[in-house]
Formats: structure tokens, C-alpha cells, sequence
């Protein structure tokens, strides 16, 4: 656990953290009176007073307090700590789809099979008029009995809420995002399908539908470019399955599956007409099992959970046979210790008198090294090894205070040490404050070519009817707001303060460099 990981919020023990991102942290986390592990989302302090990321918050609570599906991550309650927005979760054991891709395309019945139960669930939230606006393979958890758990309603939004997307509000991952979205049109339950057909490419191809590397880029794709067909990409995919994908990213929503049950249908008699592609029915060479992780990614998402080791899989094998080495070698070290302290012991009276040897007491009460007493009082006897041990009648007489290494006299005032101890913190202090202000004037140069680029790509984009997304307006200003309280905390001397606005001032600044293709 982090230094800056919190003990405990509320009733809740932290255990570890699980992931975190823009909006807030993750951790796999104890209630203290049940016993039960849930996982605990919390948004960030510095976020707790900007207004668009509590709204955010609070709608995402309140959707899920409203759904109850088996392939919907459940809401356990929520509440505030402090100045802190807690959200309690239900933990999904598991890895995302994201994790599982990065290692390739999936056989087609899994992907069928995945797709299947998230068009279940978002059948299920369509019929309550929610709709998740970032559907892709990062927010799908899949568990170690294959379930699907879909995750992050922090964009949902309900089809009856009027005005809520607008000209340069955009939201999502652009990958996955509908031309309606890119557009900031008005969106509906089919945006949520055509990221589903999007991510079901990604499945049965094992390629992103678009290789653009700028997120402008990435836009302009998904509203003009028709991309390649899946079975161009692997021509072993039924022709009835790459005409369903295709029907699903439909630039036109209009031309797209009206609905999730329709979409599911068009899987189910795929996976009807081919036996071959039945779940379990793949060669060997292609299953795919869900990876075992200690602990997630540093990019994981917020719903990121570790996967445990599957009992009688050759993994498990492997770490039981590592987990023997390390049991033999922690075995022999522990007896070269212990021989090795009883050795110490038994050189011990050989620092004495030949004819008086010390008795050796209790190694709880015996230092290993000589012990510094407090100034103000007598130090104890000490253990030397060029002196005999003091006699009973030496015992008896009253010692004189005489500084020995490792036991300075006492002094007045602060010792040559301590001054030159403080001298140097003061050093290191003003080092710490110029490297920050260079930091601090570096990120200023860097928000003023943002600005730069930025309000000319917004006239570009003016021009092809696409507004600036909403989320990288948010970012310009938070970056701007993050500076100057910085530059505050550097006038006042406030090193950690400063670190602190500087740290999220950078956060910002490579958002909006990756959004103009920078990095």
C-alpha cells in the first residue's frame, strides 16, 4: 500500500488499491462490521469542488442504485467521508476484455458469447431508459466462470434527459465513440450499439477498426472513413457475422440494429447456423483463459481487479514449485541467522575478564550495538569490547558522565552537528523551491502552446461541424486553474502544496498533447 493510501474511510478497512484514473481511485476495500470485500470508488479531493465531475458522480450513483442484472456490476451504497464522494461497489474477480485483446484477437464463439451478454445487459438498462455512453472492452470484466460484468456508468445518461449533449460536450473513448457522439449530436440506445459492434470487431480481429494516432484523427474516422471489412482481416469469420458487424457500426443509426435484442438475435443465429463456433467447441490452440495478475496495470481502469490462479492449471503447478524453492531457501537462511546470533552470544564473555566472565542476559534486555543515553541522565553500564566489564564495587560507586562514541556529552546549546544538520535542510529547501519553479514556468510554456494549438484546431473543427470535446475544454481549464494555485503555493514556500497543483497540472497538460496527436 502507497503512502498516500488511506487506512480506513467510513466503516471500511483500504486493503489495496486496484486502479485509479482522471476521475478518482479504486480500492479493494473491508467493511469492518460484515466482513464483506467490496470494492470502493472515490473521487478525487481536488475534483470533490469542480461542480461537472460531482454531477458526473452522483448520476452515475444514482443509475446504478436503479439497475439489478447479472451482467451489470452492482451498487452496494454510497456516501461522503470528509470532503471525499465514496461509491460502493460490487467486486468483480476478474480481468478486463481490454487485458485479454492485448494479447490477440479471441476465438469467435467467445466473442460471441461476450458480446451476447452485454447486448443482455444493455437490454436490460435501455429498457429503463439508461444509456452507458462508453461502451468498450475496458469497461467489460470478464470473471474466472466466464461472466461478464459490465462496469463504469460514470457517463450514462437517461434518453429522457433534453440538452444534456451538446455542441462541445463529446464524452468517451473516441476508439469506441458513434459518429453521433464525435458530432455531439443528440445520442440514443443505438450509440451504445454501434460501440458494441466496434468492440465486437476488435474481438474477432484482434485490430482497433481505425489506426489513426491523433484523437482529431480518430474523430474524422468515425464519421467519414468506412473501415475494413473483418473478413478482409481474417478470412476464417462467417460471412454472416462479418455482415452483422458491418450492420452495427453503421454510420447512419438509422441502418444499425434498432435495438440489443435484435443485435443478440443476429449473434444467436449465427452461432446456431455454425455448430462449430458453439462455446467450449474452439481448437485448443485458440481458448483463451482468463490471465492471473498479482496486481493491475499503473493505466488499469478504475473496475480493474486481479484474476486469481485456477486450481489444477499448469500456472498453479508453476507456483507451487516456486513457492517450494522459496520455503527451502528461506529455511537455509534462517539457520544461517540463528547460527550466526548464537555465534554473537557466545563471543560475548570473552569481552570481559578471563577470571569474572559477564553474565550474558536475555537477548531481549542486551542491545546489539552500544545505546546512546539520554543527555540529561546517567547512561547505563555499557557493553565494550577493549574494557572489562565494571566490577559489583565499581557498580556501587557514581559514575562519571564522560562521552564516548556514540555517546556525546550534553551541551548547552545545539551542537556543531545539528547546525550543520539545519543549514543543510535549509539548502536542500531552497534547491527543492527553485527545481519546482523551473517545473512551474516548463508547464506554463507548455499550456500557452496548448492554447495555441488548440484555438486553431477549434476553427478547423468549426469549419467541418465538429465541436471541441467537451472533456478537453474541462481539461484547458483545469490545467490553467492547477498552475496558478501552484504559483501560490511556490510564492508561500509551500513545497508540497506546490508539487501537489503541479502534479495535476501535468496530468492535464499530456491529456490534452495526446488529444492533438502530441505524444
Amino acid at each position: 500500500m502507497s503512502d498516500n493510501t488511506p487506512q480506513r474511510i467510513g466503516d471500511y478497512e483500504i486493503i489495496r488499491e486496484l486502479g485509479h484514473g482522471g476521475m478518482g481511485r479504486v480500492f479493494l476495500a473491508r467493511n469492518v462490521l460484515s466482513d464483506r470485500v467490496e470494492a470502493m470508488k472515490v473521487i478525487l479531493p481536488d475534483l470533490a469542488g469542480r461542480s461537472e465531475f460531482v454531477a458526473r458522480f452522483m448520476r452515475e450513483i444514482k443509475t446504478l442504485a436503479g439497475l439489478d442484472h447479472p451482467n451489470i456490476a452492482a451498487l452496494r451504497t454510497a456516501f461522503t467521508a470528509g470532503d471525499q464522494f465514496v461509491m460502493i461497489m460490487e467486486y468483480v474477480e476478474g480481468v478486463s476484455l481490454a487485458d485479454v485483446l492485448q494479447r490477440g484477437r479471441l476465438p469467435i464463439a467467445d466473442a460471441l458469447n461476450y458480446t451476447g451478454q452485454v447486448l443482455s445487459a444493455l437490454s436490460y438498462a435501455h429498457a429503463r431508459h439508461v444509456i452507458h455512453r462508453d461502451i468498450k472492452p475496458g469497461n467489460m470484466m470478464l470473471t474466472p466462470h466466464g461472466l461478464v460484468k459490465l462496469m463504469d456508468f460514470g457517463l450514462a445518461r437517461s434518453a429522457d434527459e433534453v440538452g444534456l449533449t451538446v455542441t462541445g460536450a463529446t464524452l468517451g473513448s473516441l476508439d469506441y465513440a458513434s459518429p453521433e457522439q464525435v458530432q455531439s449530436l443528440q445520442t440514443d440506445e443505438r450509440s451504445d450499439l454501434y460501440s458494441v459492434g466496434v468492440s465486437l470487431y476488435q474481438m474477432v480481429t484482434g485490430q482497433r477498426m481505425f489506426s489513426a494516432t491523433s484523437s482529431f484523427s480518430i474523430m474524422q474516422a468515425q464519421v467519414k472513413e468506412t473501415p475494413r471489412q473483418p473478413v478482409e482481416i481474417v478470412p476464417a469469420i462467417p460471412k454472416a457475422l462479418n455482415d452483422v458487424i458491418m450492420k452495427s457500426i453503421s454510420k447512419n443509426p438509422a441502418e444499425r440494429f434498432q435495438n440489443a435484442d435484435e443485435f443478440r438475435q443476429a449473434l444467436a443465429q449465427i452461432a446456431e447456423a455454425n455448430p462449430q463456433l458453439a462455446v467450449g467447441a474452439s481448437p485448443a490452440s485458440e481458448t483463451i483463459s482468463v490471465p492471473a495478475m498479482a496486481t493491475p496495470p499503473p493505466t488499469a481502469d478504475p473496475g480493474f481487479v486481479p484474476t486469481p490462479i485456477q486450481p489444477g492449471s499448469p500456472i498453479n503447478r508453476s507456483l507451487l514449485l516456486i513457492v517450494g524453492v522459496v520455503l527451502v531457501a528461506a529455511l537455509v537462511a534462517g539457520d544461517a541467522v540463528y547460527k550466526s546470533h548464537q555465534q554473537r552470544l557466545s563471543d560475548q564473555p570473552s569481552a570481559g575478564t578471563a577470571s569474572s566472565p559477564t553474565p550474558v542476559p536475555a537477548p531481549s534486555s542486551v542491545p546489539s550495538e552500544p545505546v546512546a543515553a539520554p543527555p540529561a541522565t546517567p547512561p547505563p553500564a555499557t557493553v565494550e569490547t577493549a574494557q572489562p566489564a565494571p566490577t559489583p564495587d565499581h557498580a556501587s560507586q557514581p559514575k562519571k558522565l564522560k562521552a564516548q562514541p556514540g555517546n556525546p556529552a550534553p551541551t548547552a546549546g545545539p551542537s556543531e552537528a545539528e547546525i550543520q544538520a539545519q543549514q543543510q535542510a535549509a539548502l536542500e529547501q531552497k534547491k527543492l523551491l527553485d527545481a519546482l519553479e523551473t517545473e512551474s514556468d516548463h508547464l506554463n510554456g507548455r499550456a500557452a502552446s496548448i492554447d495555441s494549438s488548440l484555438n486553431a484546431l477549434e476553427q478547423q473543427m468549426h469549419h467541418g461541424g465538429v465541436g471541441l470535446r467537451g472533456d478537453m475544454v474541462a481539461a484547458r481549464s483545469n490545467l490553467h486553474n492547477d498552475l496558478d494555485k501552484a504559483s501560490q503555493a511556490l510564492n508561500s514556500g509551500d513545497t508540497d502544496r506546490a508539487r501537489h497543483f503541479l502534479d495535476l497540472a501535468q496530468r492535464e497538460a499530456e491529456k490534452l498533447e495526446a488529444f492533438l496527436g502530441r505524444r
